[in-house]
């Protein structure tokens, strides 16, 4: 007979985990509840060893393709295709190998008896937390559909919002990196040429200060080079696991917020996404400190999910979500005033999604201007780089003109 591993609940509300021998999946189901176990997930051991690995194998999956997959999951639901049918369906059209795969397991999971969020569940690289719990609360509420649509909904804005950002800094980045390899080319391999003319010029009667600069640059690219390039490899790495710290995440994080320019718009939009995610899990039905805990991650900042967090731990003793929010400093006084008001006027998840919406816009004006001033300033820079190395080059030899006249 298989094994099946399965979490479940005592009546007292502890957690307790371990393996159960069954025929099938419902059996094992109906073998924990006459042990007066609420059962979370249970799943088989044999079938665990060939699928957990599934959303680290082929193609990534994208958000774009899971919106797309659970908008055409609502369309077939609302109109009166089985669950079994429609994840079949969508397993047998899929694209994607591995999101075939896990679409196939997901439906088996679902004919042997499991709830639609808890085999979703069972893959939390494709299927996130905000997935879950809004399928978790349309299938209580009977209004999966709806919840399904909604999810499809957010996860297109938040793609389109990463497109937009993306779209918006790939010039300037191009600028410096452009930029930068033109200097260094310069410097490494142009210069040198010059090297013996310098020399003898050097001795006749010495060189500017820029000349002397851009030689002794050149000779310690030419010399050292690997070695720079080997350290500051070294340090990119070494930094990067600071950062995967948590100390040295939640500094980096906090280091961003208050960048001039850019810090302003970081702000902007963890707090747009605190909002919309929010928004959207309260709007269907997701219990409050529930959709704190999945918002504040949405965040993708430490500082605004530790701000989120303790404002959780507040609102569970009772007391409001405005009160410790705008004790964080983290949000702006116009929002705290509204979700105040919003709070008191029992419409939150209605009043989250307009405050989202609102920055959202003013984030993408802000968002342009910086990109018009940043594409002026790498310009500059590049130009005064360009500069330096052209005026270090030809003063020597206007230097020796002017003497042989």
């Amino acid at each position: 007979m298989p094994e099946f591993t399965y979490r479940a609940k005592t009546i007292r509300g502890a957690s307790v985990q371990g393996t159960i021998t069954a025929g099938g999946r419902r059996e094992a189901l109906a073998t924990l509840t006459s042990k007066s176990l609420f059962p979370l997930s249970v799943q088989d051991i044999a079938s665990r060893s060939r699928w957990i690995q599934l959303p680290t194998l082929g193609r990534r999956i994208s958000a774009e393709l899971l919106s797309d997959n659970l908008a055409q999951l609502a369309d077939l639901l609302s109109n009166g295709v089985p669950l079994l049918k429609s994840l079949r369906v969508l397993a047998t059209q899929a694209k994607n190998p591995t999101l075939a795969q896990i679409l196939t397991k997901v439906c088996d999971d679902v004919a042997d008896g499991a709830a639609l969020e808890e085999a979703m569940a069972q893959h939390p690289r494709v299927f996130g937390d905000l997935v879950v719990n809004m399928v978790r609360a349309g299938s209580a509420g009977a209004f999966l559909e709806e919840a399904l649509q909604r999810t499809a909904d957010f996860l297109t804005r938040q793609e389109e919002l990463k497109r937009k950002v993306k779209g918006a800094m790939a010039y300037p980045v191009f600028l410096a990196v452009a930029g930068f390899t033109v200097t260094t080319v310069l410097i490494i391999f142009f210069v040198p040429k010059f090297a013996e003319l310098f020399a003898r010029l050097e001795a006749e009667g010495g060189l500017p200060w820029m000349t002397s600069v851009l030689l002794w640059l050149s000779d310690t690219f030419k010399i050292y080079g690997l070695i720079i390039l080997a350290v500051g490899t070294a340090a990119v790495l070494g930094l990067k696991r600071v950062i995967d710290t948590d100390q040295g995440q939640r500094v980096y994080d906090n280091f961003w917020l208050h960048v001039p320019l850019i810090g302003p718009v970081a702000r902007g939009y963890a707090v747009a996404r605190f909002c919309r995610v929010l928004g959207t899990l309260l709007g269907n039905g997701v219990p409050l400190l529930k959709s704190l805990d999945i918002s504040g991650q949405a965040t993708t900042n430490v500082v605004f999910a530790d701000a989120i967090q303790a404002s959780a731990a507040t609102v569970s003793s009772g007391d409001t979500l405005a009160g410790p929010l705008e004790a964080s400093g983290l949000f702006p006084p116009s929002i705290m005033a509204m979700i105040h008001v919003a709070e008191e006027a029992n419409n939150l998840d209605h009043v989250l999604l307009q405050i989202a919406d609102r920055i959202e816009r003013r984030n993408e004006q802000q968002l342009e201007i910086l990109v018009r001033l940043l594409e002026p300033i790498m310009l500059l820079v590049m130009g005064a780089i360009m500069l330096f190395v052209i005026l270090a080059l030809l003063l020597p030899i206007f230097d020796m003109g002017s003497t042989i006249g």
